[in-house]
């Protein structure tokens, strides 16, 4: 499919605050269903284990976090499906905008659907939708700028801005429309953003880039494909109905499909005769940047299974004498990378090649990430709702600064190591790393509990400490390997 463009170069198109014109619409829809997503991930832990009386589906936590642990991963997986689409049958563009509108779907079956039909068509439709919808945005946001346009950085992080906007507004009304309505009309509520995103994607389609299939399907393979599909939906089923796929060990399967996927695509871009020696070196530096961003992940992702759980049971939300809605603790963090977002673009910008390599805010980030996990420690061991709001606000401050150095220089990086053939599929790979470490944050949820809260601290924060500081070690080998990509 080809759109109408704007008519002037990547390099001298400034009309977005110096960038791209087309980041504003990628950016726009970005957000929108960032607050869909985040509004109803901000309730959806409570309304699995809240009793029937509480409007929930009164699930045990262990069941409820690793099926959010697992819907989690499976959205990144999903960027897979999203990938290969975009590269091989309708173009990055296309997908994105299908994708859309299956995410509104199943923001749609969880506000109308009753009980756990709901769940399974919900998160399944928003699963496969935010798949397709994420890596393509990713990798169009790529596309905005030439080879070696020093804003690029900045642009994922004005990017992320718009993340972040949607995922600060989500929690805050979903979350309030949970408290006075129920828990159906927030995810109503979540549906009708997508609805908004949709609308202004639509609008400002002719600002994006030329995004033509890659690396076409030949029409003789489609049937093969489609059958592929179709087996995998009715193996996928049968195991579901023999219990050997339950709701308990959800999150860990997901792990395993992530794995043997994340083997697939670097066998399949280290081993194709698309890919040049200098690609492939690019491709082999990726893989410690895949462990960090999946260490990172599997921490910072359990906002909304470990400290899903804390913020219930340990934090102390009432402030002058008014409770906080539970699901708003899920907008600080938001609200941090809505105030330094603009902070890290700017500096990155000024520093310019004097900016440190992308090993090192990879370690950094991961590090950070592990400090701030042991601060939880400082309250480990109390009872009841005594932590107090503010040490939350702390530690979530230190989430941020991790989050930052981390994930918008992932997704920037995984356009530049990108090999030609496989520009979308690398985005997705990317993607994969998060799956496994969003999957990994439900296992995980299953070790905790209040009264063994210093041991857990300890070990997962401590690890990726530990982590970060070996990858800061190997970090002029990963340098030269990447073959001159900053």
């Amino acid at each position: 499919m080809n759109l109408s463009h704007a008519s002037q170069r990547p390099e001298e198109d400034t009309r977005f605050f110096g960038h791209p014109r087309g980041l504003a619409n990628l950016f726009g829809v970005e957000m929108w269903e960032r607050f869909s997503f985040y509004g109803m991930q901000g309730i959806l832990t409570y309304y699995l284990y809240y009793t029937l009386d509480q409007g929930g589906l009164a699930l045990t936590k262990a069941t409820a976090v690793s099926i959010v642990g697992a819907y989690g991963g499976l959205v990144y997986l999903a960027t897979i499906v999203g990938a290969w689409i975009a590269d091989r049958v309708l173009g990055s563009e296309r997908t994105l905008f299908y994708s859309a509108l299956l995410i509104m779907f199943g923001h749609i079956a969880l506000a109308l659907l009753p009980g756990f039909l709901g769940v399974g068509v919900g998160l399944a439709a928003v699963a496969l939708g935010s798949g397709g919808l994420k890596g393509n945005a990713t990798a169009m946001v790529g596309l905005l700028y030439a080879q070696g346009d020093e804003r690029r950085d900045a642009g994922f992080s004005l990017f992320y801005l718009g993340v972040n906007l949607g995922a600060f507004v989500g929690p805050l009304l979903t979350g309030l429309a949970q408290v006075e309505l129920g828990f159906h009309y927030g995810f109503g509520l979540a549906a009708i953003g997508m609805a908004a995103g949709l609308v202004q994607y639509t609008l400002g389609r002719r600002n994006l880039p030329n995004t033509d299939v890659p690396n076409p399907l030949p029409a003789e393979r489609r049937k093969v494909w489609i059958l592929i599909a179709v087996v995998a939906v009715a193996a996928i089923t049968a195991l579901v109905l023999t219990g050997v796929i339950t709701a308990d060990n959800l999150s860990n399967v997901t792990i395993g499909l992530i794995l043997m996927a994340t083997v697939s695509f670097f066998t399949v871009m280290l081993t194709s005769k698309k890919v040049t020696a200098v690609e492939r070196s690019r491709v082999l530096s990726f893989i410690p940047f895949y462990l960090a961003s999946f260490v990172f992940w599997s921490l910072f992702q359990q906002q909304f299974t470990v400290v899903t759980i804390y913020v219930d049971e340990r934090l102390n939300r009432n402030m002058f004498g008014w409770e906080m809605p539970i699901a708003w603790a899920n907008s600080i963090n938001p609200i941090f990378i809505i105030i330094l977002a603009g902070v890290f673009a700017a500096l990155w910008t000024k520093l310019g090649p004097r900016q440190p390599s992308t090993p090192i805010k990879f370690a950094l980030g991961t590090i950070i990430m592990g400090l701030s996990f042991l601060l939880f420690l400082v309250y480990a061991g109390g009872t009841g709702n005594t932590t107090p709001l503010l040490w939350l606000v702390v530690i979530l401050f230190g989430f941020s600064i991790a989050e930052l150095l981390l994930s918008p220089v992932g997704l920037s990086l995984s356009t530049k190591l990108a090999p030609t053939a496989f520009r979308t599929q690398m985005v997705a790979l990317n993607f994969l790393s998060i799956a496994l470490g969003t999957a990994t944050a439900g296992s995980l949820a299953a070790y905790y509990d209040v009264q063994h809260e210093y041991e857990y601290f300890s070990i997962v924060g401590g690890a990726s400490v530990v982590f970060g500081i070996l990858l800061a070690l190997v970090s002029p080998f990963i340098k030269r390997l990447m073959k001159g990509v900053h």
